[in-house]
């Protein structure tokens, strides 16, 4: 089996698509996970880097590791189960998470309606987010990756998939809400409610051409990050939001014909009555495999009213197994404009630029070695 089916069965099997629904008393048992360190080099205060700020100038495993499990059973012939747990770090203990728990019900060959807890239809990767296997690189474009922390929402879903002469298109409407979501700010700890939330997005798979898929989400955003300072009686308001409505739009384009590989994908977010103003990021990425190696070069950006993110990450991965991959990548990151993208803030450093305190640009090197497994 070709290494570009094995990855096109192991997404899809973790995706629980419509085309895998199983019979009555059947089941699927699938585990997967990522055994990887990261290291920061070049900036000399020891600043810390990523959504959770794990990455710094310590060789450290919980910015990339993680494991899961997914249990599909079939309750009839047209309703099924999905349950998928997974253990990975969140800032720096480890913890179980419920990512997936929902009923499924195969209205007929096209159509699937699922309600319970599911993945966010955020990203392109949003329905293997966790699954390293699916994906060429060990860390996905923090970029773009990083604008939404919301991973999954308690409602429903409707998938509608339609067979075509040159492939196969796909729609997905999505509703529900997630309450009191962990968010990781400034290296705080808060809390956001995602109310009415609504998404959709559309995907054309072709034979010849990759996978295009156009998406949207909306909801609304409701926080109170407020910190507590020595000397300060009161606590500080570093952000504060009442029902503002949330919206992100993507663009993605995927193609592997199982030498040539590229992945693309353009995001925007923007929050009403925000001064902030939107967020607009993107990737390119571009790779050749040789054989069982994969070389692969993506260049990344993300663009901020504060100024400017961008990366160019160079990687080289090798298939120990057919469901075994070795990956190592080497990501150069620059800011600009006084931004400090996703290198981390603490609280009073924010308050400081707040308040005159000129704001620094921040560089880094973020050296990745890792394994991605599927079973």
């Amino acid at each position: 089996m070709t290494a570009v089916r094995v990855i096109s069965l192991a997404a899809a099997c973790l995706a629980a698509t419509p085309a895998f629904a199983l019979e009555q008393g059947e089941y699927r048992f699938n585990g997967f996970g990522t055994v990887g360190f990261t290291h920061l080099g070049g900036e000399e205060d020891g600043r810390s880097y990523g959504i959770q700020g794990q990455t710094n100038d310590s060789w450290r495993g919980d910015q990339l590791s993680k494991f899961g499990a997914q249990l599909q059973y079939g309750l009839t012939d047209t309703i099924g189960a999905t349950i998928q747990l997974t253990a990975k770090a969140e800032k720096d203990d480890w913890q179980a998470n419920l990512e997936w728990a929902y009923l499924s019900w195969q209205a007929d060959q096209n159509l699937m309606l699922r309600a319970g807890r599911l993945r966010t239809p955020v990203f392109m990767y949003s329905e293997t987010l966790d699954v390293g296997y699916s994906y060429p690189w060990l860390r996905l474009p923090d970029e773009v990756y990083s604008l939404v922390y919301l991973t999954s929402y308690e409602g429903v879903d409707a998938i509608y998939s339609l067979p075509l002469s040159y492939g196969s298109v796909s729609f997905q409407l999505a509703a529900g809400q997630a309450k009191n979501d962990d968010t990781y700010v400034y290296d705080e700890d808060f809390e956001m409610d995602y109310e009415n939330l609504f998404g959709a997005n559309v995907s054309l798979a072709t034979n010849d051409f990759g996978t295009f898929r156009i998406g949207y989400v909306e909801a609304d955003l409701s926080a109170d990050f407020r910190v507590s300072i020595t000397g300060v009686a009161q606590p500080i308001p570093l952000l504060q939001l009442d029902e503002t409505k949330g919206k992100f739009t993507s663009i993605g384009h995927q193609y592997d014909n199982g030498t040539w590989v590229s992945s693309n994908e353009w995001v925007s977010r923007s929050i009403e009555n925000d001064d902030s103003g939107s967020s607009d990021a993107f990737y390119l990425m571009g790779g050749r495999r040789f054989g069982d190696f994969l070389a692969h070069a993506t260049y990344a950006q993300l663009d901020d009213d504060a100024g400017r993110q961008s990366s160019w990450t160079y990687g080289l991965n090798y298939n120990l197994m057919p469901t075994v991959t070795l990956k190592g990548e080497y990501k150069r990151v620059d800011t600009s404009g006084g931004y400090d993208g996703l290198f981390v803030r603490n609280a009073l450093e924010v308050i400081g630029n707040a308040r005159g305190v000129p704001a620094r640009n921040f560089d880094g090197e973020i050296i990745s070695v890792g394994v991605d497994f599927v079973f």
